[in-house]
């Protein structure tokens, strides 16, 4: 009987959904955000909060238990360094999943999960200074009779 086991199945085999949830949790310990479906994030936020988890305690034995755990050992040094330093002062609730919608093709419901407290790269957004640059050449632009009259 399963009393009191809640982990979802995903449709999968044991190793598929093992493989899944290591490798989407490398992306979003990588990346810091991903979006993926609905049921998948739900599924991901136990697993990562534990690994979060063992990235703050940061002992050897801690270390060989995520790597046993990810397949990358360059996501597991990313734990261990950044998040862990990030999130050390926050007591649990690492994640947030955010509902985005339905996927246009399939419907299905769509979610964006993401890690609490990591700086953001501020690239997405265009700085102020080549903002400000664009609207003065499209605001005043010269003509030759401006020019010939000065």
């Amino acid at each position: 009987m399963r009393h009191g086991v809640k982990k979802a199945k995903l449709q999968r085999s044991a190793s598929h959904r093992h493989a899944l949830l290591a490798n989407q949790a490398c992306s979003l310990i990588n990346h810091g955000r991903i979006t993926t479906t609905l049921a998948k994030a739900k599924a991901l936020r136990p697993y990562v909060e534990k690994l979060i988890t063992l990235g703050k305690d940061g002992s050897l034995h801690a270390r060989r238990l995520a790597l046993a755990e990810l397949p990358q050992p360059a996501s597991v040094k990313k734990l261990f360094t950044e998040v862990a330093d990030a999130v050390k002062e926050r007591n649990g609730g690492y994640t947030r999943i955010v509902k985005l919608g339905q996927r246009q093709t399939d419907s299905a419901p769509m979610a964006l999960i993401e890690i609490i407290d990591l700086p953001r790269e501020t690239s997405a957004v265009p700085s102020p200074d080549t903002s400000t640059a664009t609207t003065e050449t499209l605001a005043a632009p010269a003509t030759s009779s401006d020019q010939a009259s000065a």
